[in-house]
C-alpha cells in the first residue's frame, strides 16, 4: 500500500541518523522501513482515538525494540541522539494524521531503548 498523505510520504524519516556514519544505512533503512509501515497502518486502519493509534505505534516500537540487536550487531546502538530521532519521528506521524494530543512518551511507550 502506497502512502496517501503527501507530508508523510516526503518526510525525512531518521534524517539526521543517516547523516552521521556511525549508524549503519543499512539498519536506518530498517527502522524507515518501521515508520512507513506505520503510516500505512494507520492509513488502512483509520484510528478513531488515541487508544487505537497507541496500539499501532506500541506495535512499532516493539519492531524497534527488535532493531536494536541490528545496531548493535553493526557497531552502533540507539543512544540518545538515536532515541530522540526516533521519537521525534513518531511524534512527527502522530501530527500528521491529525494526533494533535498524543502524548509523545506514550508514542514509543513499550520502548525498551
Amino acid at each position: 500500500m502506497a502512502i496517501s498523505h503527501r507530508d508523510v510520504a516526503e518526510y525525512p524519516f531518521l534524517g539526521l541518523l543517516y547523516e552521521d556514519p556511525y549508524f549503519p544505512d543499512e539498519v536506518l533503512d530498517r527502522g524507515r522501513g518501521i515508520l512507513l509501515r506505520l503510516c500505512e497502518r494507520i492509513e488502512a486502519e483509520h484510528p478513531a482515538d488515541l487508544t487505537a493509534l497507541y496500539v499501532l505505534t506500541h506495535a512499532a516500537t516493539e519492531e524497534f525494540n527488535a532493531l536494536e540487536a541490528e545496531f548493535e550487531a553493526a557497531g552502533s546502538e540507539i543512544e540518545t541522539v538515536a532515541r530522540e530521532e526516533i521519537g521525534e519521528s513518531f511524534w512527527a506521524v502522530a501530527m500528521a494524521y491529525g494526533f494533535t494530543d498524543a502524548d509523545a512518551e506514550e508514542l514509543i511507550a513499550t520502548r525498551e531503548w
